[in-house]
């Protein structure tokens, strides 16, 4: 496999230690701010936050939800391939909240459209913000930016940027798989 590393795990952590404090500048005690986790590799990265948040500023009690936005996307419809949801878990009202969205690649913007109407099923925010791990600038289909990121990709045609968490793959890492693997993946999926 030719794939190039992109981040790793040292990366990564100084990385997520900038978004925490990004957070804390801009949401000092989170008594009127949550965190939402989008399903399903969003959630990986909201966890790393939140732990952080709990260690390293002892922000305790930060409310945290998991969205699912599979039959909230505007392609669900469009695959072949039998879709199975993720759990949504959000015990609270998010009414006139600062919400902050979780996901770890923002690549076409459709999840996070996807995740703003799914969240209205829970009350009305009063501002949404978007933390990401990896931007990849130039695939939006949609005009959606992330208000905190970690790092921007310059992704082109069918490259694939995949995020390793060691709670599921045992490392922590970013990858760019070229072109010719992506398409493979895809024929060996079938």
């Amino acid at each position: 496999m030719s794939q190039k590393v992109l981040l790793n795990s040292k990366e990564i952590n100084i990385i997520l230690r900038r978004l925490a404090c990004q957070l804390v500048e801009n949401h000092p005690n989170f008594k009127n701010t949550v965190i939402i986790g989008i399903q399903p590799r969003g959630v990986f990265l909201a966890n790393r936050i939140i732990q952080l948040l709990e260690e390293e500023y002892s922000i305790n009690n930060v409310e945290y939800g998991q969205l699912d936005i599979t039959f909230y996307r505007d392609d669900f419809r469009r695959s072949d391939k039998l879709l199975e949801a993720n759990k949504t878990k959000i015990d609270f009202i998010v009414e006139d909240k600062q919400v902050i969205f979780v996901d770890d690649v923002l690549y076409t913007g459709r999840s996070i459209r996807a995740a703003l109407t799914a969240i209205q099923s829970f009350g009305r925010p009063n501002v949404i913000e978007l933390l990401t791990l990896i931007d990849r600038r130039f695939s939006r289909h949609l005009p959606i930016q992330p208000d905190y990121n970690g790092r921007q990709v310059d992704a082109i045609n069918d490259e694939q940027v995949k995020v390793h968490w060691k709670e599921v793959q045992g490392e922590d890492a970013v990858y760019l798989l070229p072109t010719s693997e992506t398409k493979q993946q895809k024929t060996d999926s079938k």
